[in-house]
């Protein structure tokens, strides 16, 4: 039976994915093969609504007395969501190493294994600023130069990636044109489980899909999401979100942007994860000024302090400490020449306050540290055998990868 390398090389990205289903934790939204193929105009089973001078198709349709907060916020923002589709060249080196696999090399010779293939892959964006500032995820366009914009109205635009930011995930695209629509964007601070969510985006190639829910929580911590390696406060939303999502906005009920969709857990149905706009905003900006990002860090592990962890700290030995209060955030680890360590910080002293506000998790650390500034004091108040001592740290600019 002849094979053909299409089928081999299907089987063995099978076989890639295969391996890592059974593990738990975040799944990103691109870096999927496009599979959607347009129907054809002419099947005449969708058609979409016209626009006109005159008041709306949708309020024609349904009337002005039947029109609810989701559609008056969809057709407000809709017009300024767009759809981004990137590829990337990928070089034999990069194969999966399924691929690469001497058991493949023996039905064909090198000469016949690709030298590089390209990777295809569809998100969502939305547009800042009329003069064709994007916001989108970093993940979206990784590794790409130029990427093409397609607007509501289904115009096509080259967009140039300004910058990215693999830290929060969020990314900023240019594309020469003006007069476009914009969003508004509202605030994630003070938000409250319950309140309206609706996302707006291209799953899975369908463009310009609307889902509805409701803030399901906030404050996730990278760690709980499922992508340890991010710094972000996510916000958690039942609202469908999928493939193709990624870079679309999360909106309140009246029509302002409140987040970025980002991810999904691979484990669990109806949980989805969105980048709260304020950082985005904050990202957004040192991009577009210097075309990166610096974060601060100070270089330290910690924990949650609760009732059962101190019990459990204390029995085993392993940490050789001895906690004598049940809250609090625990240091577990000081990294060697790290801004922590330069300033005395030490394992086993436990954080009470930053620059002068009180914490009560790792996560509203992190979250005090991400809003203070690379290289300027921030006072830290910590327990230290028992007594209250004042630190103060000088930040540093995030390590970055090798």
């Amino acid at each position: 039976m002849s094979v053909s390398f299409k089928q081999l090389a299907t089987y063995a990205s099978l076989l890639v994915i295969g391996g890592g289903a059974g593990i738990l934790g975040s799944q990103y939204l691109l870096r999927q093969a496009e599979t959607q193929t347009n129907a054809p105009e002419s099947a005449g089973l969708l058609k979409p609504l016209a626009s006109s001078g005159e008041p709306s198709a949708l309020r024609s349709l349904v009337g002005a007395s039947n029109s609810n907060f989701i559609a008056l916020a969809v057709e407000k923002v809709g017009p300024a969501v767009v759809r981004i589709d990137s590829s990337r060249r990928v070089s034999s080196s990069d194969l999966p190493d399924a691929l690469r696999n001497p058991f493949f090399r023996r039905f064909f010779g090198d000469e016949e294994m690709p030298r590089e293939r390209v990777e295809r892959g569809t998100g969502s964006g939305f547009i800042l600023s009329k003069d064709g500032r994007i916001l989108t995820n970093a993940h979206v366009v990784a590794e790409t130069d130029t990427v093409e914009v397609t607007l509501k109205d289904g115009r096509t635009f080259e967009g140039r990636v300004v910058g990215t930011d693999s830290v929060t995930d969020v990314a900023v695209i240019k594309i020469n044109a003006d007069k476009l629509p914009a969003v508004k964007l509202g605030k994630s601070e003070g938000l409250i489980p319950g309140q309206w969510a609706i996302a707006i985006g291209n799953p899975l190639g369908l463009d310009n899909t609307v889902t509805a829910g409701i803030i399901s929580a906030i404050g996730r911590s990278s760690s709980q999401v499922g992508v340890p390696d991010k710094r972000v406060s996510f916000i958690q939303t039942d609202a469908a979100i999928n493939p193709g999502n990624s870079g679309g906005p999360l909106l309140n009920d009246r029509g302002e942007v409140i987040g970025i969709n980002t991810a999904i857990r691979a484990d669990a149905q109806g949980l989805g994860f969105a980048i709260p706009i304020e950082t985005a905003q904050r990202v957004a900006a040192q991009l577009v000024s210097k075309g990166k990002v610096e974060h601060p860090y100070l270089g330290i592990q910690m924990v949650d302090l609760t009732p059962a962890l101190r019990r459990e700290i204390n029995e085993s030995g392993d940490l050789k400490l001895k906690i004598s209060q049940d809250d609090g955030v625990l240091i577990v680890q000081v990294m060697e020449n790290s801004p922590a360590a330069q300033a005395g910080i030490q394992q086993g002293d436990i954080i009470q306050k930053v620059d002068g506000q009180p914490v009560k998790s790792a996560a509203e650390v992190q979250s005090q540290v991400e809003i203070s500034a690379i290289g300027a004091n921030l006072p830290l108040e910590i327990i230290r055998n028992g007594q209250a001592q004042q630190i103060q740290i000088r930040p540093g600019a995030f390590p970055k990868e090798n």
